[in-house]
């Protein structure tokens, strides 16, 4: 699909010009916040919006938390482990106040909306506490707080996208960059905190996110993430027109900026992703071969108790679909062990369909229950931590050696791999990722090639997370 008519074209960057400009304006600040992001990527791309939120209003940013005026944390409320990190280092935070009269704390993100009181009043660990889609509002906060009040706004929002604000980017790499293209959720899963704390799914004007990632591109960046909870459900009707926008079309509009622009996106929901989306995938070479595809667990009933909508053997099928446009896509899953009421048998399903989709890598848990959810609220969480625990390591174990034999296939071949930066262990190696999400590390021999540049690398060995190879001779 073209998205742009050369009319809108124009219209949209002129309506665009000044927004996506401002990361290139040198300014001087008299104050400075830190910010520390923990959870999802779509949490790092909201510290980058707020950002230049404060930019604009006079703060700028730093590193060295001695200089911050204003401190800021972004929080994740998915597990509880997440909560106790934010919370100690808040506690921390607090320290720095007494020796810097004057410094202002705050919590963002979905935790600020679930612990607004006891953050504030019980435990009197911050200033400001401003929920996902209060960010604008963050300048009178800051004033309001200044002044000793208690400064908090977590109010939701039916159609905040912030979709006209440039992101400052924070403590990248300068290659890869995060665009978000929808907030929200409407998938009301079991387990899950995130439409509590984020709102009603919502997704951005196709013009906005076109327009940053051609930004992006022409400051340097050879990939762009498109970003949401659940990307696949997208769907954007143009006012003016009344076109509507699939994700399957924006994903094309974005590949077409340039072909050496890589593009990923995160996350899919298995309900949502279309044939539509995986075609798109499988007709540009440069939208990478990689989908994050969570499962939860491989049992019917648990599947059913976590509210997924979709039954283990239809799960299966789209594996098998999406292996069947793109034979070369890598999978990767989330994993829960232990939701209320899991048997033995529950676990063993998951393991039987984590050997069937063959994942190249899982991101693991055992279930915690979240305060609000619905499992909370429905089920008892009956599973003994150690069994979670147990469960879990099994998980772990199964995961390790399908990403083993994973690697090992790939000893051999050739891939294109964009350089991301020095390994972290030798500055006499390079570091960089294929299409299927792979980290790959080469030596950096004779060869003339800098972070950014695109180079043939033929695997010849690997390590548990890693492929190990060396540029290829033309």
């Amino acid at each position: 699909m073209e998205l742009y008519s050369p009319d809108t074209k124009a219209h949209d960057e002129a309506r665009q010009g000044e927004a996506f400009t401002s990361n290139s304006k040198q300014q001087s600040f008299e104050k400075f916040f830190y910010v520390e992001s923990y959870g999802c990527a779509m949490n790092f791309a909201d510290s980058e919006v707020v950002a230049s939120i404060l930019e604009q209003n006079g703060f700028g940013s730093t590193r060295e938390i001695e200089r911050a005026d204003l401190i800021l944390v972004n929080t994740c409320s998915v597990r509880e482990k997440a909560e106790q990190t934010v919370r100690k280092r808040l506690t921390e935070f607090r320290k720095l106040k007494y020796q810097k009269p004057g410094l202002l704390v705050g919590i963002l993100g979905c935790m600020a909306e679930r612990l607004k009181s006891q953050l504030l009043e019980e435990e009197k660990l911050v200033d400001i506490v401003v929920g996902p889609d209060a960010y604008r509002t963050l300048p009178d906060l800051i004033t309001e707080a200044g002044t000793g009040q208690k400064a908090v706004n977590v109010l939701l929002s039916r159609d905040e996208t912030y979709g006209d604000i440039a992101p400052v980017r924070l403590d990248g790499n300068g290659i890869s960059g995060f665009v978000s293209i929808m907030r929200g959720c409407n998938n009301m899963c079991s387990f899950c905190v995130v439409p509590f704390t984020r709102g009603r799914e919502r997704s951005r004007d196709a013009f906005s996110i076109v327009a940053e990632c051609r930004d992006l591109f022409e400051r340097g960046y050879k990939e762009v993430t498109l970003l949401g909870q659940n990307v696949d459900s997208y769907y954007w009707n143009n006012p003016e027109t009344k076109q509507s926008v699939t994700f399957a079309q924006l994903l094309e509009s974005v590949a077409l900026i340039d072909i050496s622009m890589r593009v990923r996106f995160s996350t899919s929901h298995p309900k949502d992703i279309t044939d539509e989306v995986l075609h798109t995938m499988a007709k540009y070479y440069n939208i990478c071969n990689y989908i994050h595809l969570p499962v939860q667990s491989g049992s019917t009933r648990m599947l059913q108790l976590m509210n997924r909508t979709y039954t283990r053997e239809w799960y299966l099928a789209k594996v098998a679909r999406i292996k069947e446009i793109m034979p070369d896509c890598s999978i990767s899953t989330d994993i829960i062990a232990g939701f209320c009421t899991e048997t033995e048998q529950d676990h063993e399903d998951t393991i039987s369909l984590m050997q069937a989709a063959e994942y190249d890598l899982s991101y693991m848990y055992f279930y915690s229950e979240r305060p609000g959810t619905l499992a909370a609220k429905r089920y008892k969480d009956d599973i003994p931590e150690e069994v979670k625990k147990r469960r879990l390591q099994e998980i772990v174990d199964v995961q390790w050696t399908l990403s083993n034999e994973s690697n090992k296939r790939d000893v051999g071949k050739t891939f294109e791999v964009l350089i991301e930066g020095d390994s972290k262990k030798s500055s006499q190696q390079w570091m960089g990722r294929t299409s299927q999400s792979k980290v790959v590390v080469f030596d950096k021999a004779n060869h003339s090639l800098k972070k950014g540049d695109y180079v043939q690398v033929t695997v010849n060995d690997f390590t548990k997370g890693t492929l190990l190879g060396a540029v290829k001779n033309n």
